[in-house]
């Protein structure tokens, strides 16, 4: 009898010892019963009898994980402090091509793996100008390099290129994207350079044709992976190349545990298997220009032209942008229009009490859905009808605060009747049919004003967009994080650039912090010197930072929890705690919240912390990207 440790996939779980009669091979998938659920495994080490007794592994499956995996696996499961089988539940297995029969037979004992031949050549390539050709030479000299490209600078080609000359040499290729970049726009050009040999992986993709990738993935039939951050956790076996688009994009990390980000595992993986990583970007994030080589592409890849004008008023609908959007529709033009909230309003205030229509579940004040007659909690999705009057003190006069996009809309569409307006936000776009509906529909021209959140930012392009309205910004830019002035700037300069990509195109921004903005919008080189001096030494790239985040129903015991962590990390050498107590939101879906924020100039400490607070209770978040 043989005796192997198993970890069970996605679970939290220690890893568990089982019995076969069979030799397996490692880190292959099996299947085994766990009380009475038929689980599925990955088989991680042989191991010699253990003084209890062991149930017996069901059926070996036919699929296993990759080198690449397997390392990035345990790389996760140690620097983000999870269980190994939590971090293997992340990865899709490598489909394994060969034919298995249901018996359990020594056949399980020899998983030929399938090894593709490839001898495509990609003849089509883009023709790059001399700068360009100079960045493709800068970034095949460096092992990991930021492509720090305005808005519009022609990026895209370069990837395509290094992309091309890495498959031409029978290597595999990955281009990592914010998942709303993903359209069919996006598609069609790759395809149009690489043919069949293209995949797009993201969340909305059905199984039925994830399996279907997979397959051709196997076989080599798909070479290119396009994908959002779950592609990285795609089966490489010959990975060649790995591009990350809008490198500065929070999307690339997971908002959940494991708190992984993408780009940082992808340049784990290109130091440790000597793969090039390219990052790209308009407003790269300040880690990333500090920390890596840079070559910087100024101006548009067309010849374009921009005017910035300044709408010194509160968020709301003004005259000035009235005027504006009127003389683009006049032109026959189109226009987008940035506002950071969706739903009607953010708030219903009592303007006697000054009270807020809150959620049941958690302390945050519900925002209105006039659609749906309902006010609607964002974070843990509880609703309830549009009151009538104030819980708090019985007044009847309640006031809607902080305009939404979908009251925005309402109100152009009073004020431009035979105007064809669309809503670009979560709560429209909620499948990948429709995203590809509505840009479409977009590029078509059918739609002549665009208003959404920050989906509108997220690399479009749009062909006859002459103005872009920024509405909203001066909220971003006093969050309470240290990363708000940076992404206010990021957020304008990326839904700026949505206008005149191909001509003239007017940049309105709705700001009473017009100096800001006028000092930076178009000098983000500027920016990003400033915000290194603003930075040290206390934020990152100069120090690393642990969030520990404990959330429980018991208000009590999750204080207990907290008070247990701090006095068992409070010694580590090389580690300050911060602070800690109520988290920015105390109460979610119906569960008390503390944390904690602990600052180190090492990685080592803090992961020791975040091993003590896992143990203890707690969920710990290293290098994170929201506080609240």
């Amino acid at each position: 009898m043989n005796y192997y440790k198993l970890a069970l996939l996605g679970l939290d779980l220690k890893e568990l010892t089982y019995e076969s009669e069979f030799e397996l091979n490692l880190f292959s998938l099996v299947q085994v019963k766990l009380k009475s659920k038929i689980l599925t495994a990955v088989v991680l080490e042989k191991t010699t009898k253990p003084d209890f007794q062991t149930s017996e592994i069901l059926q070996v499956l036919g699929g296993y994980f990759t080198p690449i995996q397997i390392c990035l696996a345990k790389f996760i499961a140690s620097y983000y402090t999870c269980e190994i089988g939590v971090a293997f539940g992340l990865f899709q297995p490598c489909v394994d091509l060969n034919k298995f029969d249901d018996k359990f037979d020594s056949k399980f004992n020899k998983t030929t793996k399938f090894e593709p031949k490839f001898n495509q050549i990609y003849s089509k390539q883009p023709n790059l100008s001399p700068i360009q050709n100079e960045a493709l030479n800068f970034c095949k000299q460096n092992q990991i390099s930021l492509l720090f490209g305005d808005t519009g600078s022609g990026k895209s080609e370069i990837y395509i290129e290094q992309i091309r000359q890495t498959l031409s040499n029978n290597k595999q290729a990955l281009l990592l994207m914010p998942e709303i970049s993903l359209t069919p726009q996006m598609q069609k050009r790759l395809e149009a350079y690489f043919g069949e040999s293209v995949g797009i992986w993201h969340s909305k993709i059905t199984p039925k044709k994830k399996q279907n990738l997979l397959q051709r993935f196997s076989k080599g039939e798909i070479r290119l992976i396009a994908g959002a951050r779950s592609a990285l956790f795609l089966p490489f076996s010959d990975l060649g190349i790995i591009v990350i688009d809008e490198e500065h994009d929070d999307s690339y990390k997971n908002n959940a545990q494991p708190y992984y980000n993408a780009k940082d595992l992808s340049i784990f993986i290109g130091t440790k298997f000597k793969i090039p990583v390219i990052l790209g970007s308009a407003t790269p994030s300040i880690t990333s220009y500090h920390k890596f080589p840079h070559f910087r592409i100024k101006g548009t890849f067309f010849e374009s032209q921009k005017e910035i004008i300044y709408d010194q008023t509160q968020t709301e609908l003004s005259q000035n942008i009235i005027n504006e959007l009127k003389a683009v529709l006049e032109r026959k033009k189109q226009a987008v229009v940035f506002l950071p909230t969706r739903a009607n309003f953010k708030f219903l205030i009592c303007k006697s009490c000054g009270k807020g229509v809150e959620c049941e579940n958690c302390s945050v004040c519900m925002s209105l859905h006039k659609k749906s007659n309902a006010m609607k909690c964002h974070y843990c999705g509880f609703m309830t009808k549009i009151p009538q009057i104030c819980a708090n003190c019985g007044c009847e006069m309640l006031e809607a605060k902080k305009i939404g996009t979908s009251e925005l809309k309402s109100q152009l569409q009073a004020v431009f009747s035979g105007a064809k307006i669309a809503k670009f936000d979560k709560d429209e776009i909620t499948t990948q049919k429709k995203l590809e509906i509505l840009l479409k529909s977009f590029n078509k021209g059918e739609i002549d004003i665009l208003v959404g959140t920050q989906m509108l930012s997220k690399g479009h392009d749009y062909h006859s967009v002459e103005l872009a309205v920024i509405m909203g910004l001066d909220e971003h830019l006093f969050y309470s994080d240290f990363r708000a002035r940076k992404k206010a700037l990021a957020l304008a300069l990326q839904t700026a650039g949505r206008a005149g990509r191909a001509g003239f195109g007017k940049v309105i921004i709705q700001t009473m912090q017009r100096e800001f903005f006028e000092k930076y919008l178009q000098n983000y080189d500027l920016f990003i010197q400033d915000e290194l001096i603003h930075r040290n030494p206390l934020y990152p790239p100069f120090t690393r930072l642990l969030q520990i985040l404990i959330s429980d129903k018991n208000e009590q015991k999750a204080i207990k929890i907290q008070d247990d962590i701090i006095s068992n990390i409070k010694n580590i050498k090389n580690l300050e705690i911060i602070g800690y107590g109520k988290a920015g939101i105390e109460f979610i879906a119906s569960k008390f919240r503390r944390q904690i924020l602990v600052r180190s100039n090492s990685h080592t400490p803090l992961i020791k912390a975040s091993q003590i607070a896992k143990n203890l209770g707690g969920a710990a978040d290293i290098d994170p990207l929201n506080f609240v």
